[in-house]
């Protein structure tokens, strides 16, 4: 059997469809950019077409790219944005609305509630997570009711709901398979991740028909074959991941106490806690890490709402900068005596502050402050956040004290950025030779399920570093500006 695994990693901003030859080197590639919309203040929606689109241009392209056809691919293991909604008719096949971001914080006031009524710690029990709009199930709620006749469609059983995945493997199979894996189920505030179900009292408390949902599956699982119309030949699906889970799985975090930390559009710190499950007393998620062959590995998450987006948005919103790697040099470039913190609340703040109505916020310009200070600034925002994530993590185990943090994700190929981020952290940072980490996750999900690539031992083995990054920052420095971050940050909280 072929070698060659395909990988789609359809994230917030751009998809990817990456083929992986039997040595995990990429093979062929196609990525394509698609269009954001921001119908109000604090809301982000995507157009399902867009999505759709984008996927299967980037197939065919990474195909091309590789010279092979769909018969030389072994398997696709799919990876994908989280907690992103979309609805749609089952007959027709056609969503009822826009894909609802992740981002999206429409559902503060509803959330806002359930916190008032006292619902939150029967939620965080189940599921492992806080009560915020960033998760899918008030984003169904939503949907359900705003959109005439949704609710009583969705009642009947005549509405699919899905993440991104689900909706992508409806569209992949010909609409023959409606399922998720049990990473995506876990962050939509319905599913019981020590159960391993969707949870009857959830599903009542926020109002979603469990006549609408996936099957969940393990993360390695048969998931049907695409309609061989698609590409000219049947491919099996064997993978599937939420973006973060496959991120853990990419950089081979597989024992507990390993780390990982993906910045992308957010940032996201994963920290393996095998199979224990580790409440958070400093609002860090609970969540699955994978399941496979029925086993739960349980992880602490810090979730950053805004990291390579502030870039992201000085050359878009701004017009700052053209492109996004320029911000390294002109950090580089920054007058070191000014201290400039961006707080970058453009959705709110994550964790572990958890402010839905907080918003973006530049401190300390002074009449000198120019665009290579802000730039710095914006880089320099991520450390910090992710500083803020490991001083929590580090609070809730006592096993995540000693641990060297494997970074990936587009930003982590500046040297700049990742130089800081040892710094104020004061601990090592890990940068692989594979930066398409959480594509390469899919695909050992998929490949290792179809035979051609080896499991957990022989994958971790093959894990390669490209650069270490030691802290060489002073005592004095770090704290002044870790203190100045704090201030910063305690400034933009809204409440």
């Amino acid at each position: 059997m072929s070698g060659y695994i395909l990988a789609i990693d359809q994230g917030t901003t751009s998809t990817r469809a990456i083929v992986f030859d039997d040595t995990f080197r990429i093979h062929g590639i196609g990525q394509q950019e698609f269009p954001q919309h921001f119908p109000r203040s604090g809301w982000v929606e995507h157009d399902p077409e867009d999505i759709w689109s984008s996927t299967m241009d980037t197939i065919r392209a990474a195909l091309a790219d590789a010279s092979l056809s769909a018969s030389d691919i072994a398997a696709i293991g799919i990876t994908n944005q989280r907690e992103t909604v979309l609805v749609w008719d089952r007959e027709s096949g056609k969503p009822i609305h826009n894909a609802i971001v992740w981002q999206d914080r429409r559902t503060s006031d509803v959330c806002r509630k359930l916190v008032e009524n006292g619902d939150e710690p029967m939620i965080t029990e189940k599921t492992g997570l806080i009560v915020d709009p960033y998760f899918s199930g008030t984003k169904i709620a939503w949907l359900l009711d705003k959109v005439e006749g949704a609710r009583e469609k969705a009642e009947a059983g005549k509405l699919a709901f899905g993440t991104v995945d689900s909706f992508l493997l409806w569209r992949l199979t010909g609409g023959k398979v409606h399922a998720t894996d049990a990473t995506n189920a876990s962050r939509t505030l319905l599913f019981d991740i020590q159960a391993n179900d969707w949870d009857e009292d959830l599903l009542k408390l926020l109002g979603v028909p469990r006549a609408m949902l996936p099957q969940v599956k393990d993360c390695d699982a048969d998931f049907g074959i695409t309609d061989a119309s698609l590409f000219g030949a049947a491919i099996p699906i064997l993978g599937m991941a939420g973006d973060q889970h496959a991120a853990t799985l990419g950089q081979a975090c597989f024992s507990p106490g390993m780390l990982k930390s993906t910045y992308g559009t957010g940032c996201f710190a994963v920290l393996n806690t095998g199979g224990e499950r580790v409440a958070s007393n400093n609002r860090l998620l609970t969540t699955i890490a994978y399941r496979l062959a029925g086993k739960t590995c349980f992880a602490l998450e810090g979730s950053i709402f805004v990291a390579g987006a502030a870039v992201q948005w000085l050359r878009d919103g701004l017009k700052l900068i053209d492109r996004a790697d320029v911000t390294g040099p002109m950090a580089v470039s920054a007058d070191d005596s000014q201290d400039v913190f961006m707080v970058p609340a453009f959705t709110g703040l994550g964790a572990p502050w958890w402010d839905a109505e907080a918003r973006g916020a530049i401190y300390g310009l002074t009449r000198k402050t120019g665009p290579n200070e802000v730039a710095r600034a914006a880089l320099e925002a991520v450390c910090y956040q992710t500083a803020d994530l490991l001083t929590a993590m580090k609070k809730d185990w006592s096993r995540a004290g000693d641990t060297i943090l494997r970074v990936d994700g587009g930003m982590v190929a500046s040297d700049w950025t990742m130089q800081c981020l040892a710094d104020l952290l004061d601990a090592p940072v890990d940068r692989p030779v594979v930066l398409e980490t959480t594509a390469l996750g899919a695909a050992w999900l998929a490949g290792q399920k179809a035979g051609v690539w080896p499991g957990m031992d022989g994958f971790a083995e093959r894990w390669r570093l490209e650069r270490r990054f030691e802290p060489q920052m002073d005592a004095v420095t770090r704290g002044r500006k870790l203190t100045g971050w704090a201030d910063a940050v305690k400034r933009t909280l809204s409440r």
